[in-house]
């Protein structure tokens, strides 16, 4: 157990919503670890209603450019975080709710722990991440790589090439690719470009595990986490030694040295709050503290969903595709699907895009003209407001311009990070608003994309929910997404549908003797919800944006798989001059 280096400093919070305290039942904590920030939500199990929230910003944020201990320069794809922020988050976020909410330690029944996935580190066996350490302080490969590292991207082929070579049967359950985003290219890049840090960690963990292990003081990996990002599967374990001796002779042992053969299934109680956790979060010892998931997973219960055919996209920064079914189908291209991944007893299915939100900001903070920011300013409104007030007035297609959503690779359907974003259709008369209206039409289309995937693959999509930032404060994107998909998008009215849902998973872990539940279903349907806010299709847009779409998947495939291969060219000369640079 870490204890040096929690800060109790209630600076960092950037945002506290306080509710009322009932005393008629007990409240459950949960934690949602996203990319920026870390946020609390503490729910009154009874009544549903949140009795307190709190946003925690992260201090370092997402280091992709620079590493700031030493001022070294990332190289494209990098996207690390100081773990030190999480460690942060806990000491700030759970004092501060348990103080708005007038609640008390003892009142707290259980506590839940979700985290974007994969975002991993290397560890010692008491649980200090080594860039803690003073001789790995400077070393990029000692800090967590987050999700959206993708730098790993040629790891992550040649373990696909070989899983094919091999036969490996657990590729179908990845759609036939495992990501670079996952545990093992990152870890196996860490052995190859660092192996001072490979041979020095006692154990590469996810950061939701990591965070598990800091507050019962003993690790205990998830199930779900294991079977969607690290190859794992609860009837054949983990891929044979051989396949991973073939990868790379000091992989044979990979496992057992640096994993962890003992793993826990979802919702279930990893262990209690430590004496020394308790101190600097403000916990009671004791606290019962669920097992680690996936922030898009525990959604799925946070929004109330418990049957297959019921589709949740979680959408922010990026968007997560989740689906629950009564049977494993090999669907290529999808992230993966797991038994009991998030809810035992079926089969969830997940698919995705690396970049939603992020395509956005990167539109508003690099390309909008500093004229528009002046305005934004002067009117006290954000840049998006003012983009968005005036592409709302265009019917689709007006702008003549069409995207591919690729800026940060392809998640599904086909899991390349070495795919980058196009825009067509440019003019004189091009505007602003024309390109941030495209951008937003192409997350949609390839959300379409991947739910037409999804039914021809006899998985149903019967209805469309949505939570996350976007779903809840851009009601002009919600209307695209209903157009695209010609579908009703029921939108839930939860400030922190994420935390919501760890929330659950630690009131099962507590079980009903502690006041809170012996199962995820009866938590999931115990806890009411406001009704939904239903976005409709405009019928009259039905055509036209089948048109576009046609096109959309007319540049998907001819970029996508391997028809016209510019962008991985471009990746390669841009290595190329980056190299020189360094020289």
């Amino acid at each position: 157990m870490i204890t040096s280096v929690f800060s109790t400093d209630e600076t960092g919070i950037l945002s506290l919503r306080k509710g009322e305290w009932f005393m008629s039942m007990k409240l459950a904590l949960g934690i949602d670890f996203g990319s920026l920030s870390a946020r609390a939500l503490l729910v009154d199990l009874k009544t549903g209603q949140e009795a307190a929230t709190a946003v925690c910003l992260y201090q370092h944020g997402c280091m992709e450019d620079v590493l700031p201990s030493s001022g070294e320069k990332l190289k494209p794809g990098w996207a690390l975080q100081d773990p030190q922020d999480y460690l942060d988050a806990l000491s700030k976020l759970i004092p501060t709710v348990l103080k708005s909410s007038g609640a008390s330690p003892e009142d707290i029944t259980g506590v839940g722990i979700d985290f974007t996935a994969s975002t991993v580190l290397p560890i010692l066996k008491d649980g200090t991440p080594l860039c803690f350490l003073p001789e790995f302080r400077n070393h990029r490969h000692a800090y967590a790589k987050m999700w959206k590292h993708h730098a790993a991207q040629d790891q992550a082929c040649r373990m696909n090439d070989l899983a094919k070579k091999r036969g490996e049967p657990f590729l179908s359950r990845y759609g036939g690719k495992i990501s670079e985003e996952w545990l093992f290219p990152k870890l196996l890049q860490t052995l190859e470009e660092a192996p001072d840090v490979y041979c020095a960690m006692d154990r590469f963990i996810e950061a939701a595990d990591w965070i598990v292990m800091v507050l019962c003081g003993e690790e205990r990996r998830s199930g779900g986490l294991a079977g969607y990002k690290a190859l794992w599967d609860k009837r054949s374990g983990y891929p044979k030694d051989d396949y991973f001796s073939e990868l790379d002779p000091r992989l044979t042992h990979v496992i057992d040295d640096k994993l962890s053969r003992d793993l826990w299934p979802i919702a279930s109680k990893a262990g209690e709050v430590t004496p020394s956790a308790a101190v600097v979060t403000g916990l009671l010892p004791g606290t019962a503290v669920a097992v680690g998931h996936i922030d898009a997973h525990v959604a799925v219960p946070g929004v109330g969903i418990t049957e297959e055919g019921q589709m949740l996209i979680i959408m922010g920064t990026s968007n997560c595709h989740m689906l629950l079914g009564q049977k494993a189908v090999p669907i290529e291209g999808i992230c993966g699907v797991v038994e009991d991944g998030i809810f035992p007893g079926l089969f969830g299915y997940e698919a995705g895009q690396p970049c939603v939100g992020d395509l956005l900001d990167w539109f508003v903070r690099e390309a909008v003209p500093p004229e528009t920011h002046k305005k934004a300013q002067e009117r006290g409104f954000t840049v998006h407001q003012i983009l968005r007030d005036k592409a709302q007035h265009q019917k689709p297609g007006a702008g003549g311009l069409l995207a591919l959503d690729w800026w940060n690779g392809n998640r599904s359907l086909l899991t390349d990070g070495d795919l980058s974003g196009l825009l067509v259709g440019f003019s004189l008369d091009t505007k602003t608003e024309d390109i941030y209206r495209a951008l937003m039409e192409a997350t949609a289309f390839g959300t379409r994309m991947i739910i037409e995937r999804f039914e021809s693959s006899g998985i149903p999509v019967n209805q469309l929910f949505a939570c996350g930032g976007i779903a809840r404060n851009d009601p002009f994107m919600m209307q695209i997404y209903a157009d695209v998909m010609q579908k009703d998008i029921h939108v839930i009215d939860s400030s922190q549908s994420v935390a919501l849902g760890a929330a659950l998973h630690g009131a099962v872990a507590a079980g009903s003797r502690a006041g809170g539940f012996d199962n995820l279903y009866d938590a999931t349907r115990s806890v009411s919800r406001k009704p939904p806010l239903i976005y409709r299709p405009v019928s009259e847009y039905a055509d036209l944006y089948t048109k576009l779409y046609k096109e959309y998947c007319e540049l998907h495939d001819l970029f996508g798989l391997g028809g016209c291969p510019v962008m991985k060219r471009l990746k390669t000369i841009q290595a190329e001059a980056l190299e020189r640079e360094t020289r």
